[in-house]
């Protein structure tokens, strides 16, 4: 069949036709693919909520490097350039801290500083998780068309300031309990 003389609708439904016909008679493989993949998913929560357990510190550590430093790949990837900015501002802000918190012997002012620090990116990721979530709402009830915004650039909108809280939110939050602790075994 020349796909050049079809028409973009009849041409999808041609390849379509292809690729059911190439994978006839995978059922039961991919049934037992989905079997695997769902054994291992219960295996690896076991030994998750296992390490969990028996080695909390080395757990927070290694699963706070990997939320921070996992996303910077797809950032860099995708051309996500403004996550990149905010990623890499927090980021320095954040180590600036880190550091000060984990000094012998501890400054009189950095639980201060730490305080405030946390307590500013935990107000504006709150902030911006409830704006994202109105505009998520708002979307779905079709409020977004009294402002005359298409429904994908509002929903777009408000999953990225979901997105953007939530994950700042718990960045943060696993920081300053690591500084907590490290500033509290300091101080004694």
């Amino acid at each position: 069949v020349d796909l050049s003389r079809l028409s973009p609708e009849e041409r999808w439904r041609v390849e379509h036709a292809r690729m059911h016909a190439k994978h006839r008679g995978h059922e039961a493989m991919h049934a037992e693919m989905v079997l695997i993949l769902i054994a291992t998913l219960v295996v690896a929560q076991l030994l998750l909520v296992q390490w969990k357990q028996r080695h909390p510190r080395s757990y927070n550590m290694v699963t706070l490097f990997q939320m921070w430093v996992v996303p910077l790949y797809f950032t860099i990837k995708l051309n996500w350039w403004r996550f990149l900015v905010i990623w890499v501002l927090f980021s320095a802000v954040t180590a600036f801290v880190t550091f000060r918190a984990t000094r012998k012997p501890l400054v009189q002012t950095t639980p201060r500083l730490v305080y405030k620090w946390f307590l500013l990116i935990y107000k504006i990721s709150y902030a911006t998780g409830i704006v994202g979530y109105m505009a998520v709402m708002f979307t779905l009830f079709g409020l977004n068309l009294l402002f005359r915004i298409k429904p994908e650039d509002a929903m777009d909108f408000g999953i990225s300031l979901l997105f953007y809280g939530l994950y700042y939110g718990v960045l943060e939050r696993d920081f300053a309990e690591m500084c907590a602790d490290y500033m509290a075994s300091t101080i004694g």
